[in-house]
């Protein structure tokens, strides 16, 4: 791609290092950012800006915060008698839009991947033990993805937390609503009949 101008390339070039953008689509981006006004523009560039110099994390949850607590953790009308653990705050996020889950949250900040070199210090895992040694915690819902990282997540946690009067749950797995049988894989079928439950009519 031949560039007339060394500022559009560089533009060019920062916005396609943005994952699932290409050269062709930055491109457009671009052309769009010229045709703007330069208050908006400016404004585009403060917000993502701020996103490094002014975001931080929740000091209890690890979430992503404007402050030293995040509005879940500040929320007197949440219930910490369940924690929700998730891998990083866009599941928590995911799971905030279903308006289904009325108690806190710890995000861990990753999965453990021994192949990758991520270990248990590594994530938030040991604040979270912490944390449930000093509240009335009474329910742990692991939220993680249902891969070979997530899953052995799940099992380290639960081995670290079954000494404690604690209940371990995860969430269901299965298939999705509007989903049709002959196009699950094998895997999501096979644990939608594992964990199957009790039809009520």
């Amino acid at each position: 791609m031949q560039f007339t101008s060394g500022i559009v390339e560089q533009a060019v070039e920062a916005l396609s290092s943005f994952p699932g953008i290409g050269k062709r689509t930055a491109l457009r981006l671009v052309m769009y950012l010229l045709k703007r006004p330069e208050m908006e523009v400016a404004h585009l560039a403060d917000s993502i800006l701020q996103l490094k110099t002014e975001l931080q994390l929740c000091e209890i949850c690890y979430n992503v915060s404007d402050a030293v607590l995040c509005n879940v953790c500040k929320n007197p009308n949440r219930t910490e008698e369940v924690i929700c653990v998730v891998e990083d705050f866009s599941d928590l996020m995911a799971i905030e839009a279903t308006a289904q889950f009325k108690g806190k949250y710890h995000v861990l900040g990753g999965l453990l991947s021994p192949m990758d070199g991520v270990g248990p210090d590594d994530l938030t895992i040991g604040k979270l033990i912490e944390r449930l040694d000093n509240s009335n915690t009474k329910e742990v819902l692991m939220a993680l993805s249902a891969n070979v990282e997530g899953d052995t997540t799940m099992f380290y946690l639960a081995k670290k937390l079954q000494s404690r009067p604690l209940i371990i749950t995860c969430i269901a797995r299965g298939i999705s609503v509007g989903g049709e049988i002959e196009y699950a894989d094998e895997i999501t079928l096979g644990r939608s009949i594992a964990q199957r439950t009790e039809y009520v009519v």
